[in-house]
């Protein structure tokens, strides 16, 4: 299951769902039909609830979303702080030069002196930009995600070509 964000709190009367992307574009959203509901990021996929996408618009610096069977405020506000998740298979292919944060986790990140920085271990959303978060050993580097810093990203091989020293 991929995750794709967590609903904040309910919005409105008539059951949507004020929910933080955790992505860039969550307008992409609109091309799924359904979407899964965990209070659990790690559950295994049988135990996600499957709901029907009925509605989703931009409100204020967030998204709101409206999904079947959670018709007002009383059942949004059951829904709590669940994490909104997909398979797969279900999520629209990224254009090029996009990539889903899960694809991005475990890749091992080099600089271009092909020294080996750590594999990444998460993302951050900081609002900026996205940061990566790359681990080796007992170090733990925080790098951004923006273009200047990332050269290539390399799914194939596992890997991402980065400008950072290995002493920053």
């Amino acid at each position: 299951m991929i995750v794709l964000g967590r609903v904040v709190a309910p919005f409105g009367v008539h059951g949507w769902l004020r929910v933080h992307a955790f992505g860039d574009d969550p307008d992409a959203w609109r091309k799924m039909r359904k979407l899964w509901l965990s209070v659990d990021a790690e559950a295994p996929t049988e135990c996600w609830a499957v709901h029907e996408l009925t509605g989703l618009r931009r409100h204020g610096d967030g998204i709101v979303a409206k999904l079947a069977g959670i018709d007002d405020r009383n059942a949004s506000e059951a829904v709590g702080s669940c994490y909104i998740g997909a398979p797969r298979e279900e999520l629209p292919a990224p254009a090029a030069d996009e990539y889903y944060w899960a694809d991005l986790i475990g890749l091992d990140v080099l600089n271009e002196q092909d020294q080996l920085l750590g594999r990444v271990e998460s993302l951050i959303e900081t609002g900026a930009n996205q940061v990566l978060v790359v681990k080796d050993g007992e170090r733990e580097r925080l790098l951004p995600f923006i273009a200047h810093v990332v050269k290539a990203v390399d799914l194939s091989a596992r890997q991402i070509r980065v400008d950072w020293g290995s002493d920053w």
